[in-house]
């Protein structure tokens, strides 16, 4: 439809009295929800949806919501919009591209939502909104692997998007949003981690664990098959209790610490030396263990510590391997099922 001088401007006919609640963040995820990595806007949205925006975010499927994208962006002050790409580099690449670089728009002739796509709402809200149109536009694609029809995401594409979320929520949600969130480490060397942490970060439950410096690095792993440490669920919240007394040397620093994500390593950094005041990290009591952990201050290994968020006591340590009643030289009474004392052959006394 052609707009001549004498009529009204599109965004003059927007006044109706239902303007969006105005927003300091507008974030959109575009593509089509049933083609395998072209979904990776919708699931990004449905995936902060789910862990939750602080205030002042409004998030908007646009592979579902269409055009109404752009009727959206009024009132914000930023938007974001999320896609996928197919330019032919590494699957799961991440291009970071402000919308004022983006000069060549397609024409909204023949738009629907089945085509919908992060430059056809930039397109259609240039003409919808006119000068209403948010200037502070930022769009992020991903590259996509496959686009198979009733595929789930690949592995390199969920991982970006891990990471497009992180860079949200660090350089473009509100000042004012969540604070950083901690993590614990218990007496008994487990770490234990919120829900939201580990569904974002460690989705197969599985990592590797190593000091860096003042640090403790958790680098997720793809598959239980690739070995690592195991994320074991330890309540009905999702929440995941780690084992990592053994990357201590077996003496770990309890407390609670938090936690940045590297975008750079793909890892999740625990902040050891930002803990407990008045319990910092490398200040250990019972002897120096030297950059390799061991030497004075080195404990024998035992047994593994039982977590009293887990089911089990754990292995039991050497000392509690010993005779609990002893007898006559080589017999003992066990006492864990109260049967009869028994010699070295096994026969009863």
């Amino acid at each position: 439809m052609a707009w001549s001088n004498a009529d009204p401007a599109p965004h003059e006919l927007l006044d109706d009295g239902f303007a969006p609640e105005p927003c300091e963040l507008l974030v959109i995820g575009c593509g089509n929800i049933m083609r395998g990595d072209d979904a990776v806007g919708p699931v990004l949205i449905r995936t902060l949806f789910t862990r939750g925006v602080p205030d002042g975010v409004r998030i908007v499927d646009g592979g579902t919501a269409g055009m109404d994208v752009a009727f959206g962006m009024r009132g914000a002050a930023r938007v974001v919009i999320i896609d996928a790409s197919s330019t032919g580099v590494a699957p799961g690449t991440i291009y970071r591209v402000p919308a004022d670089e983006l000069a060549e728009l397609p024409p909204i002739d023949g738009l629907h939502t089945h085509n919908f796509r992060w430059n056809h709402a930039l397109s259609f809200s240039t003409w919808l909104l006119g000068p209403l149109r948010p200037t502070d536009i930022t769009v992020f694609l991903v590259e996509a692997e496959r686009f198979d029809p009733g595929a789930e995401l690949t592995g390199a594409v969920t991982t970006a998007m891990h990471q497009v979320i992180e860079i949200l929520e660090r350089d473009f949600y509100p000042a004012s949003g969540p604070s950083q969130e901690r993590v614990e480490i218990t007496d008994a060397g487990y770490l234990h981690l919120p829900e939201r942490l580990s569904s974002a970060h460690f989705p197969a439950d599985v990592c590797v664990a190593r000091v860096d410096g003042d640090d403790l690095v958790l680098l997720p792993l793809v598959s239980s098959s690739n070995g690592g440490l195991v994320l074991k669920q330890r309540n009905a919240a999702g929440d995941r209790s780690l084992l990592v007394h053994e990357v201590f040397a077996f003496s770990p620093t309890p407390g609670s610490f938090p936690v940045a994500w590297d975008g750079e390593r793909g890892a999740l950094r625990v902040l050891m030396a930002e803990g407990r005041t008045g319990d910092p990290r490398g200040e250990v009591t019972d002897g120096d263990r030297g950059p390799d952990r061991g030497g004075a201050g080195a404990r024998p290994m035992g047994g593994l510590p039982g977590d009293p968020d887990l089911r089990g006591s754990g292995t039991p340590a050497p000392a509690d391997l010993q005779d609990r009643d002893q007898g006559a030289a080589g017999s003992r009474r066990d006492q864990a099922d109260g049967g009869p004392a028994t010699g070295p052959a096994g026969g009863t006394r």
